[in-house]
């Protein structure tokens, strides 16, 4: 037996490192291979590569193998929704605001280990009226579910553009339907609910009564039938919670609802509080899907926000939950929350946490009561954790082989499918330098994919000819709008520069290098220290970095100094604008 192990074990090592070589000799025959031609007002990119490098993972190995850490989707994976087939499959999705394509989709068998499938929405026509509106607009909340009676899958959401809408398919691994527009169901937040007799219902977070709210966040949520056949709502619209769980405190911000039957009785939870520090999770329950609903007397069943600001490895903003009951019958939670760097700032977004749910004497379900912690750690008993989870410190390289790029990458707005390629030189990424800029809420040629840690590591080596000053490419990140730095190659009279510019009200020049004319061949790298960054070049191929900016302020990044709803982006972009 012993011996087998081994012989399994080698034969695992062996293959790690035949991979690894195929790797390293595809990124090296580049580098040894005469340079492609340079097209006019085009930028091209061999590689991107990213690289984790946490403080938490490197302190706290996980112990076992049914250990995993959260967040389990680090990054703006926010928003998070789960369903199950009651079969042992499992699937998640996330708000994607005016990313394309929409609403990544992850499938799972334990809960444990995440895949990313596809995207929900990933045709033009699924995603309408997107340019004009902010990063922050867009793609709200979604919510997905399952109705054994058809077999189907929906997943509802709210295009601030657009309404409230649905899409539905019988198989999750494929594509999804059309738009179906739900033009009585107003507010965000929408989420579907089948019962046990069939029938299906739509709650979610909508106006005051009579549209007259008493309070800045003074919100309902509603309820309305829905029938499968027809795909339509049907029937009256109800309030089922006004204000929040304690109306005497002028709660704000109930949204989020999800409804459940469990044990008989049926359980109403929203997100309440905004989505900042004082984000939280509540619940009501209730002998009928409309009503009446009774707050628990130990609300909120998941929040941090009373918590010690300085305790080590907070995690914040804590809400926005959804439930999920195994096959094994145990029940688990998914929901979002932050993780601020030195309890300053974060630049990471809203993530996906994982916990399970646990249940009071009265017969409720929660996840932290008291001064309980959201873990960084947790244990799944039964789960085996395998080597290509989401989480921890993790290494991405990206060759831009693909006639498609991997599932992780996003563009703003659009495909973008006019600005960039994967064929026009293969084994590149070729971008146009296109007459947008990322400043404005339009497609720019941007392909980006989300910062997942707050130390980390990226390089890309470009190649790049700009015929005029106004031609610049390079490494962008994004936050929205107004905050940006771009750290680029770009012309000056009869030079060229590699410079850092810091893009908000004013764009300014944070630091600058004259390079030789004829160079057309740059490798830049980004090292992120967490509350700082440092810019490096080389245009040796490698053999020496030059630091063009030390420390700059990571925080200009930040939600805090930001707001908005996303997380911080990394790509690779050219414009001429």
């Amino acid at each position: 037996m012993k011996n087998t192990q081994v012989i399994q074990l080698m034969s695992i090592v062996w293959l790690s490192i035949f991979m690894l070589g195929i790797t390293m000799m595809s990124c090296s025959s580049k580098k040894e291979q005469q340079l492609p031609a340079i097209g006019k007002s085009v930028a091209l990119f061999d590689y991107f590569s990213y690289k984790g490098n946490d403080d938490f993972y490197i302190s706290n190995p996980l112990s076992g193998e049914d250990y995993f850490y959260n967040p389990i989707l680090p990054g703006w994976y926010s928003d998070p929704s789960v369903c199950t087939n009651g079969e042992g499959d499992y699937f998640l999705v996330t708000s994607t605001f005016t990313y394309f394509p929409g609403i990544p989709i992850f499938h799972s068998k334990d809960l444990v280990n995440w895949k990313q499938i596809g995207h929900v929405l990933n045709r033009a026509s699924q995603l309408v009226n997107m340019e004009g509106q902010k990063v922050s607009g867009g793609i709200f909340a979604p919510a997905i579910s399952y109705n054994p009676y058809n077999k189907t899958y929906y997943m509802v959401t709210t295009n601030v553009g657009a309404g409230n809408f649905f899409v539905k398919t019988q198989d999750p691994f494929g594509e999804w339907s059309e738009p179906i527009m739900l033009p009585e169901v107003g507010g965000i937040d929408p989420s579907f609910f089948f019962d046990e007799d069939g029938k299906a219902y739509i709650v979610n977070n909508d106006e005051a009564p009579d549209n007259k709210p008493e309070y800045s966040g003074h919100r309902t949520i509603r309820i309305q039938e829905f029938d499968v056949k027809t795909d339509k709502t049907i029937g009256p619209r109800k309030i089922l919670v006004n204000k929040g769980a304690q109306p005497a405190d002028k709660p704000i911000w109930i949204e989020g609802p999800h409804l459940y039957k469990i044990n008989g009785k049926y359980f109403l939870m929203s997100a309440e509080g905004g989505t900042g520090n004082w984000h939280s999770e509540v619940i009501f329950r209730g002998d009928s899907p409309m009503g009446k609903f009774l707050p628990w007397k130990n609300n909120p069943i998941l929040t941090q926000r009373h918590l010690n600001s300085d305790r080590p490895n907070s995690v914040t903003c804590a809400g926005h939950a959804d439930l999920i009951q195994t096959k094994e019958r145990d029940w688990w939670a998914v929901f979002l929350a932050c993780r601020p760097i030195n309890n300053q700032f974060e630049n990471l977004g809203r993530e996906t946490f994982m916990m399970p749910v646990k249940w009071s004497e009265d017969g409720f379900p929660y996840m932290t009561q008291g001064d309980d912690l959201v873990p960084m750690i947790v244990k799944r008993e039964g789960a085996k954790r395998d080597t290509t989870v989401t989480y921890g410190n993790f290494e991405l390289i990206a060759n831009f082989d693909s006639p498609v790029l991997d599932m992780p990458w996003m563009t703003l707005r659009a495909s973008a499918s006019d600005l960039y390629s994967l064929t026009e030189t293969p084994g590149y990424l070729t971008l146009k330098c296109a007459d947008i800029s990322a400043t404005e809420k339009k497609t720019p040629a941007f392909v980006c994919r989300r910062l997942q840690h707050h130390k980390f590591e990226c390089a890309t080596r470009m190649l790049f000819n700009p015929s005029n000053d106004k031609e610049t490419a390079g490494m962008l990140l994004f936050k929205d709008e107004a905050h940006q730095y771009f750290f680029c190659l770009n012309k000056v009279g009869e030079n060229k520069n590699i410079s850092l510019k810091q893009i908000g009200e004013k764009e300014q020049t944070l630091a600058s290098d004259e390079i030789d004319a004829d160079t057309n061949e740059v490798y830049l790298k980004l090292v992120s220290q967490g509350i700082g960054y440092d810019f490096y070049y080389s245009i040796d191929g490698e053999k020496n970095w030059k630091l063009l900016c030390k420390d700059v302020d990571s925080s200009y990044l930040s939600t805090t100094t930001a707001g908005g709803f996303t997380g911080t982006t990394i790509g690779l972009y050219a414009t001429c604008k």
